[in-house]
Formats: structure tokens, C-alpha cells, sequence
């Protein structure tokens, strides 16, 4: 021990807040230029494979409907080629889909909440690209952000740190200073997309909710997002919401407000068992609250899916079976990769969606864009099950009446 060169306690607050400061200076410069308009968040266009693509037709059905007139035609690139913006691409979406779109005079929209108890699970990822994979299938889509980091809010190009103002979280709504989230609604870059922002002020919340408790009579914390939803529910076919990794005030007001639960859950062991406390805890939590006020709560789905898999990795093959004994059917037929494409779209502060396929190698992108369509069309035929329980409900409700 002679030898060990004594370490002196020499890093108090003053010193953390030097480094927490300037750590917030780089990554708001990271952030401020890979979000500059100009250069980053712009909505993708599409060629005419593309569009075809997306609507389920093939190149001459297309062709024909470009020369019938009634769908936009798109702006030439050059004397052949045409390119369809994201807005335009939804009309003919929106157009040859109708007959799977919500019917808003027969059932709410749906509201999916995306929770994990750890961080880099891709748990922000996966709803900022299902909010995008069912907007290009047509539907209106409204993403929440209830995590204070704002990942989520930074994903759709809006800085939390500088950008965001309480009126733009569900901060009002947990205050009891609003009954609706709609006045904090905001356009995206992304056609078909809105968004609920957050910021690292929304952590008060979790002072207020319990306060509220205390202090008003009849108060059920639990209930207020799902409360505040309802005008929401009326004007988005989906509403999808991103949670922070705990099982916060927010977060079980999240997992209260949904019809259907995502856990993205990698094929590690840490992991693993990381998502068995998740529910343990929630379901002990919620236990309590439910047996004292005499409430309840049914989801429609949960859904587990694997996620940042490696396919090289021996061990996450025997994970992988824990998880399937563990979850049975819950473990959803859709698997997303591990791969170097996710990564750079993730550095650059957006997903699959948002990569221009000349920027990257097509086959990797293919195999990561892949991965969440299946998990886009997966979702939707779940969301389209809700609409139609949801549907049923009413009819039955208006007979009796």
C-alpha cells in the first residue's frame, strides 16, 4: 500500500456542475448541427418503386393511377423520373388503404405505450419508427414523450434543452392546470406525426402527482394521462408513448392510459431480468392502488419484442429461450437486428426511416428498415383488433340506449 498514491475526496458540486455544464454545451452543439434544418430534418421523398411500395401495388398499377390524375403526380426529377413527397405519399396511401384506416364516427384511436425498466434497450428508437412505419400506412400519429431526457423529442428535431417550454409537455396536465394534452400538441418534420414534447422540467411531475394526491379528495394520480387523452383519442388513429426507464409516477400513468404495451427487450441476461422486476413491480404497484380505489385495469396486447439483436452472439441464443419460456406468446414473430445502419441513424439523431438509401449500404438498410416494417404491420393489425373491440363497445352501448 506504500506504494498507492494517496486519492483525495477533491470533486464536489462545484466541480460536477463544471462538468455537467459543459457536457451540455457539446452535446447542444452535436445537437444544433445535426439538426439544423437545413441539413437534417426534412421528411423523406419517394421514387416511383418506392410508392408502389408503400401502397401494395405494382409499378404499372401505379403508372396507370399517375395518368388517371386523381392522386398526385409527383415533381419530375429528370424526363423519366418521378419523386413523391411524404405528404403525397400518404394521399395515395391514404387513398388505396381507405378500407384499413380508422373509421373516427365508430372508435377512438389507439394508444400503445413503449416501457422498459433499462435505458439502451432501444426503447425511444422502436417508437419513433413504429410512430413512423404506421404513418406511412396511412394513420395519424401522436408520439408523447414522458421521459425528462427528451429523447424522443430530439428524434423528431425539436432540442429539449432550448426548445421546449412547460405549455409544450403533459407538465400542465399532470399540475392540474389543463384536463387535455391537445394544447400541447406541435407539428413534426414528419407528415402524419405530431408531437407531445418533454424536457428535463417535466420531472417535476413527479413531485406534483404525488402532492395532488395528498391534497385533493378522490384524486387517482394514476389516471390523469389517460384522462387527458380523450380529445386526443378523437383526432389520431394511434397515439404512441415513450417512457422513462423506472417505473416513475409518469411512467405507470402511461402504462394506465393504454390499450397495448411494447417492451423492446435485447437477448441479455441483465436485461432479462431487468423486465421481470418491471412487471413484478407494476403489477405490485398497481395492485395496491386498484384494491384501495377500486379500479382496474385490461390491456389488449402486450407485446415483447427482441430487439438490438445479435445474431453472432452464442449467449443470446440460451437469453433468448429464457425470454420465450419466460414471455410465451407475448414474444412477438418480429426480431430487430443489431446493426452498424441503426447505429449511424441513431448518432445522427433519427432511425431507419430517416436515412436517405444512397447515404448508406442498401442491404444493411433494407435489413433494418425490414425488421420495423414487420413490426409496423404487426402492430397495426393489433390496433385495428382495438378499433374494433373499441367499435363494438359503442353499438353495444347506443342499442341499450
Amino acid at each position: 500500500m506504500n506504494k498507492v498514491q494517496p486519492l483525495i475526496p477533491s470533486l464536489g458540486l462545484a466541480q460536477l456542475e463544471a462538468v455537467s455544464e459543459n457536457a451540455l454545451q457539446v452535446v447542444s452543439q452535436v445537437r444544433s448541427a445535426m439538426l439544423a434544418p437545413e441539413s437534417r430534418k426534412r421528411p423523406p421523398s419517394y421514387n416511383s418503386s418506392q410508392l408502389a411500395d408503400l401502397c401494395g401495388i405494382d409499378k404499372n398499377r401505379l403508372q396507370y393511377l399517375v395518368k388517371k390524375g386523381e392522386l398526385p403526380s409527383g415533381a419530375r426529377e429528370d424526363s423519366t423520373r418521378r419523386e413523391w413527397s411524404l405528404n403525397e405519399a400518404r394521399t395515395w396511401v391514404r387513398s388505396l388503404r381507405a378500407d384499413r384506416l380508422r373509421d373516427p364516427s365508430k372508435a377512438p384511436g389507439a394508444t400503445i405505450t413503449v416501457a422498459n425498466f433499462k435505458g439502451g434497450v432501444s426503447k425511444t428508437t422502436t417508437a419513433a419508427a413504429l410512430a413512423q412505419g404506421l404513418s406511412l400506412r396511412g394513420h395519424k400519429v401522436l408520439v408523447i414523450d414522458c421521459d425528462p431526457q427528451g429523447s424522443l423529442t430530439t428524434l423528431f428535431g425539436v432540442l429539449p434543452d432550448t426548445e421546449v417550454n412547460e405549455a409544450d409537455t403533459i407538465l400542465p396536465l399532470c399540475a392540474g392546470e389543463a384536463d387535455s394534452v391537445m394544447s400541447a400538441v406541435q407539428k413534426t418534420y414528419w407528415e402524419g406525426i405530431d408531437l407531445i414534447a418533454a424536457a428535463p422540467l417535466l420531472f417535476n411531475a413527479e413531485f406534483l402527482l404525488p402532492s395532488r394526491q395528498k391534497t385533493e379528495r378522490g384524486f387517482a394520480f394514476w389516471r390523469v394521462l389517460d384522462d387527458g387523452l380523450t380529445a386526443a383519442r378523437d383526432e389520431y388513429d394511434v397515439i404512441i408513448i415513450d417512457t422513462p426507464p423506472s417505473l416513475s409516477y409518469i411512467t405507470i400513468n402511461a402504462l394506465i392510459a393504454a390499450d397495448g404495451v411494447l417492451m423492446p427487450l435485447p437477448p441479455n441476461a441483465l436485461d432479462f431480468a431487468s423486465s421481470a422486476q418491471f412487471w413484478s413491480l407494476f403489477t405490485e404497484v398497481c395492485g395496491g392502488l386498484f384494491k384501495a380505489g377500486g379500479d382496474d385495469k385490461k390491456f389488449s396486447f402486450v407485446d415483447v419484442v427482441l430487439s438490438r439483436v445479435d445474431r453472432a452472439d452464442a449467449v443470446s441464443v440460451a437469453v433468448r429461450q429464457w425470454i420465450g419460456s419466460a414471455y410465451g406468446p407475448h414474444v412477438i414473430p418480429v426480431e430487430i437486428p443489431k446493426t452498424s445502419i441503426a447505429a449511424s441513424a441513431s448518432a445522427e439523431f433519427g432511425t431507419v426511416y430517416d436515412l436517405e438509401p444512397s447515404s448508406v449500404q442498401a442491404k444493411t438498410l433494407k435489413r433494418a428498415r425490414d425488421a420495423y416494417e414487420q413490426l409496423a404491420d404487426y402492430v397495426e393489425l393489433q390496433v385495428a383488433g382495438v378499433w374494433a373491440h373499441s367499435a363494438q363497445v359503442v353499438s353495444d352501448v347506443m342499442k341499450r340506449g
